[in-house]
């Protein structure tokens, strides 16, 4: 089995590696992969291109898990191509490859707890977590203004039922919770960019189904002028600080 994982450093590679040490250890893994790609071209050239895994039409691993964030229609094409290929070693359980399509949740913070999920329907899941975010920021953003500390707001959010992940456990205003990103003015976590692509993701994918959805493309136009604005490599709550205005807490 091998794991085709999409990191940005060697040094999050250790992370993340000792963070599925359980698995390695409990599982039929038996090579670790670490590849840089973070669009839909990019893993497709990690499969099908020149050198690519698929090169040959043989292989030896009968399961191929990816966990890069990219679109369902490029998985399914590259879960077709992988199953079309032949297995050099035989195996009674295995009579043809496959590919599982697994992104991994979590970023930099839960490679250093060790508690990276690997998991289905992460373009779905980025897209709620953008728009809570966006709301969590834009509803304390509006309180500062009216007079409201952010410690007063998120205390109020946490106690009633605009209780939220961004609100209780990734608070988005410096100053109300530690160890967080904007604990550390923005470092670290998951940055903006990434999410401005999972938003693009979930945008041409309902595009694709016919589903209108207003608010992923609102979330989506956001992250992209935060980006362009120079902030793509700061976590996505710092949407709170140069979108919205937002003050820290003092």
């Amino acid at each position: 089995m091998a794991i085709f994982y999409r990191v940005r450093s060697l040094n999050y590679v250790s992370k993340c590696f000792s963070s599925i040490n359980a698995l390695y250890l409990q599982s039929p893994i038996r090579r670790f992969y670490s590849e840089q790609a973070t669009s839909h071209f990019e893993v497709y050239d990690v499969y099908t291109g020149p050198n690519g895994l698929l090169h040959g039409g043989e292989l030896r691993p009968w399961l191929l898990i990816d966990s890069s964030t990219i679109d369902p229609q490029t998985s399914r094409k590259l879960s077709l191509a992988v199953s079309n290929c032949t297995l050099k070693e035989k195996r009674d359980y295995a009579k043809k490859p496959a590919m599982l399509d697994a992104p991994v949740s979590g970023g930099v913070l839960a490679a250093e707890a060790g508690t990276l999920t690997f998991m289905a329907a992460k373009i779905c899941n980025n897209l709620a977590m953008a728009i809570s975010m966006l709301g969590v920021s834009e509803s304390v953003a509006l309180g500062q203004s009216l007079g409201i500390s952010a410690s007063t707001l998120t205390r109020v959010l946490n106690s009633s039922s605009g209780r939220c992940w961004s609100s209780d456990s990734y608070n988005p205003v410096p100053g109300v919770m530690e160890g967080v990103p904007s604990s550390r003015n923005y470092d670290g976590g998951f940055a903006s960019k990434l999410m401005a692509k999972d938003l693009n993701l979930g945008a041409t994918s309902a595009k694709e189904v016919g589903l209108k959805c207003p608010l992923t493309s609102q979330a989506q136009e956001i992250y992209t002028e935060l980006c362009e604005d120079g902030h793509e490599t700061e976590d996505f709550s710092c949407v709170f600080r140069h979108y919205y205005s937002g003050k820290n807490e003092t």
